[in-house]
């Protein structure tokens, strides 16, 4: 069972950049799809951004145009490059990875990493 673990998050002012990581335990080369979601206090967590090992991605309305996600597989890493962060950006972040055809809830969930966006 691969391992994930989430860093870079911390506190930064409305308009700043932040840049999540998500190293895995093993290569991730395998792992069909890897995934960022987010939870902000009161709400439920929802999707950020996918992206397959073919390299399909998927974004969310709200942060298309914002994030870019990226996997690095000889680092066995994942990216979630943040810009133009706004207050409703403010969350726990968790990176996921899960195999064809399973679903992100059975799949594995690194522990999350705090974003505020805060002036």
């Amino acid at each position: 069972q691969v391992q994930l673990v989430e860093s870079g998050g911390g506190l930064v002012q409305p308009g700043g950049s932040l840049r999540l990581s998500c190293v895995a335990s093993r290569s991730i080369f395998n792992i069909y799809s890897m995934a960022w979601y987010r939870q902000a206090p009161g709400k439920q967590r929802e999707l950020v951004a996918d992206m397959t090992n073919s390299g399909i991605t998927n974004y969310a309305d709200s942060v298309k145009g914002r994030f870019a996600i990226s996997r690095d597989n000889a680092k066995n890493t994942m990216y979630l490059q943040m810009n133009s962060l706004k207050p409703e950006d403010t969350a726990v972040y968790y990176c996921n990875g899960r195999s064809f055809g399973q679903s992100a809830e059975s799949g594995t969930w690194g522990q999350g990493t705090q974003v505020t966006v805060s002036s």
